[in-house]
């Protein structure tokens, strides 16, 4: 592959980089680039799980840094979403995923409403009890939607976001900060199993990589000082952006 091929696409990494650490969605951006170049889907979705996993992993460490991450749930919900997605990628060939489409709209919509009306409610100030439930509650979002984003994909930031405000207690910035974790541990986990196949492309991987690194900082860093209005704007316009493309693909599928 030509080299200013390669430069665009460490470009694109980085914009897409910056768009996921602040609402996922990222491969919205990237994996329709690495399509256009030529290359096999198979091959394609492998190389984008080689350098997205780079943006997460990098959004992950801000957040760390900044204190933002619950520290005592990510110790169950880090090994839970890997187990998640390794069970969701050996599901791959057991449901049509064509099937998966409709319900993944209509939820991906439902999601979206509901960001809109519920608010926080706390979790910072819940009682012992309720503080036990929230963690219950996560450690089974970690652990589906990791299965989820293993087998499928589409929409796994937004569901966990509004997972964490809507079911957790979280604030917008925490919820996202809680759910790098589910989606570095999936990332893992699927680069795993693409490497072991030997469907990335590192020559183009490790460059876009890189543009991965500096978007996930810049999009940790903007979620963090931006707090909840941005997120929510970022999780919204996302949304719609994955309806259209799985409406998009379901009429011409």
């Amino acid at each position: 592959m030509e080299w200013y091929v390669v430069a665009g696409l460490a470009v694109t990494a980085f914009f897409a980089g910056t768009v996921d650490a602040i609402a996922g969605g990222g491969g919205l951006i990237t994996l329709p680039a690495l399509l256009a170049t030529g290359m096999p889907p198979h091959t394609a979705l492998g190389t984008n799980k080689g350098q997205s996993v780079w943006g997460s992993g990098a959004a992950l460490v801000s957040f760390w840094r900044a204190d933002r991450v619950d520290r005592r749930q990510a110790a169950f919900a880090f090994p839970l979403a890997l187990i998640g997605a390794l069970i969701g990628a050996q599901a791959v060939l057991l449901v049509d995923k064509d099937a998966l489409r409709p319900i993944v709209i209509a939820t991906l919509i439902g999601a979206a409403a509901l960001l809109v009306v519920r608010k926080p409610a706390g979790a910072g100030d819940a009682s012992p009890e309720r503080a036990r439930r929230y963690l219950a509650i996560a450690l089974v979002l970690a652990l589906a939607i990791g299965a989820y984003d293993g087998f499928f994909g589409p929409g796994t930031g937004t569901f966990l976001i509004v997972g964490f405000v809507a079911l957790c207690g979280k604030s917008m910035t925490r919820a996202t900060a809680d759910a790098k974790v589910v989606n570095f541990a999936s990332n893992l986990a699927a680069l795993g199993a693409f490497a072991r196949d030997g469907s990335v492309m590192w020559s183009v991987a490790l460059p876009m990589a890189l543009g991965q690194l500096a978007g996930g900082l810049l999009g940790a860093r903007l979620a963090i000082r931006g707090g909840a209005r941005l997120i929510r704007a970022v999780v919204l316009a996302v949304s719609g952006a994955l309806v259209a493309k799985l409406v998009y693909d379901l009429a011409t599928s």
